[in-house]
């Protein structure tokens, strides 16, 4: 069976040993270096939806490859060959679901994929846009790789090449979130300098109480880096194993005061991040209306040995 872990996972290291390969020979085969860089994801994507399971990969509208995918390809005598997946950017997005907050949200426009169906498609890349391809393939690849449990040998002799694309990359995001917040100070000052300081309190309250116009799950207030006036940061709400309430996780930041707009990664960069989850100290119950409880063994800590016994059957189905 082709929709195996190890066998996609394998697959990826190749194909990305294959683009740090072309990388390295400079312009003339940086177009081979962003397609490979593509597939190399694409598989490792799919490779931990494989882990929870195949069918997470099949198309959904081809009936023959859900059938593969469930173990009963058999049926209708479908060969692996034959079978239709998704395409990279579902994957990616199938996967930023499960990973909130780890990998980052997919972006509108996404170097990597444009750069790897450019390639794929018609022969055409955007050579000012390699090393923005690269550094979104590793932003995206390190965290898989911690899950499904493969480590740093994934990146072999390329890891010190690794390595400098993300130490590049980083230094590039100080610098233009710096630029962010120093063009936002300058747009406050000239916004609200010429007020006093009761006037411009007044006008700040009443702004402070817009939130984010982006189409965002959940928006929770939070003290602007720039201005420090009140923000606020846009996320998506979900519960963690054991926990109780709900938590957002933050993916952007906005402040409408001085219109400073960062994302995810610029709010871990922060001298005081704000990256982190949020607990909003609401039950999943009152949060969400069609909420609907696992059911436990505590649940029925009172019941009676008939009661138990039903409770084993239902837990072990």
């Amino acid at each position: 069976m082709h929709m195996d872990v190890r066998r996609l996972a394998h697959s990826s290291q190749k194909w990305m040993a294959a683009a740090f390969a072309a990388l390295s020979e400079g312009p003339s085969s940086e177009d081979l270096a962003v397609h490979h860089a593509g597939v190399a994801t694409e598989h490792l994507l799919k490779a931990f939806l494989v882990s929870l399971h195949p069918a997470l990969i099949a198309d959904g509208r081809d009936f023959e490859s859900v059938l593969y995918a469930t173990g009963h390809g058999a049926l209708l005598q479908v060969r692996g060959s034959q079978v239709k997946t998704i395409q990279l950017g579902e994957a990616y997005v199938r996967v930023e679901k499960i990973l909130r907050g780890k990998i980052p949200p997919k972006p509108k426009v996404w170097p990597l994929a444009d750069a790897r169906n450019g390639v794929a498609h018609c022969g055409f890349h955007d050579r000012t846009e390699v090393t923005a391809v690269f550094t979104s393939c590793l932003k995206v690849i390190d965290p898989l790789l911690a899950e499904l449990g493969l480590g740093s040998r994934y990146w072999g002799p390329y890891k010190s090449m690794h390595d400098k694309l993300l130490d590049q990359h980083v230094e590039a995001a100080r610098i233009r979130l710096e630029g962010k917040l120093v063009k936002a100070r300058s747009t406050f000052e000239d916004r609200y300098g010429y007020l006093d300081d009761k006037e411009r309190e007044l006008v700040l309250v009443a702004i402070a109480n817009v939130a984010s116009p982006e189409t965002i799950e959940h928006d929770e207030p939070a003290a602007c880096p720039a201005c420090s006036t009140q923000g606020w940061l846009g996320g998506a709400s979900h519960v963690p194993e054991h926990a109780t309430t709900v938590y957002m996780t933050p993916e952007v930041f906005d402040c409408r005061a001085c219109d400073l707009h960062l994302q995810l990664e610029e709010l871990d960069l922060l001298k005081e991040p704000l990256g982190g989850d949020i607990d909003l100290k609401v039950s999943p119950e009152d949060y969400y209306a069609d909420y609907e409880p696992e059911w436990s063994r505590e649940d029925f800590e009172d019941d009676g040995p008939d009661e138990d016994a039903m409770v084993d059957a239902y837990m072990n189905r």
